[in-house]
């Protein structure tokens, strides 16, 4: 819990929320229905980008993260979301999915709030 509290973790916070922020408008893709959804998605992304500088998709298990962010298949976002707009994550969904919002913005005290 110390890298909670840290100030590099809460600056990798503030990044990937406007990261994620951004990206949504540029894809034209949505927050889920459900905020905690991604407030936790976005603070997994803060925790791998405060580990190890970037971004891996907080979603899947890996046996050896460098050999992961080697590969630069699971940086998000991840090839899956740049190459076919699919997010297995539910981070940026397609407004056609259920658990899709109509919101493009997070407020950054509920991230913190689902820490």
């Amino acid at each position: 819990m110390d890298s909670i509290k840290s100030e590099k973790f809460s600056n990798c916070v503030k990044e990937m929320h406007k990261f994620a922020e951004t990206y949504v408008q540029q894809t034209n893709t949505f927050f889920s229905i459900d905020p905690s959804v991604t407030s936790v998605i976005i603070a997994g992304l803060a925790t791998y980008k405060n580990q190890y500088g970037v971004p891996l998709c907080p979603c899947r298990n890996y046996h050896n993260e460098e050999a992961e962010i080697e590969l630069n298949y699971w940086i998000c976002p991840c090839v899956s979301m740049r190459e076919r707009k699919e997010c297995h994550c539910k981070l940026f969904l397609q407004s056609d999915d259920s658990s899709a919002s109509e919101s493009q913005k997070i407020n950054l005290d509920t991230i913190y709030k689902n820490l």
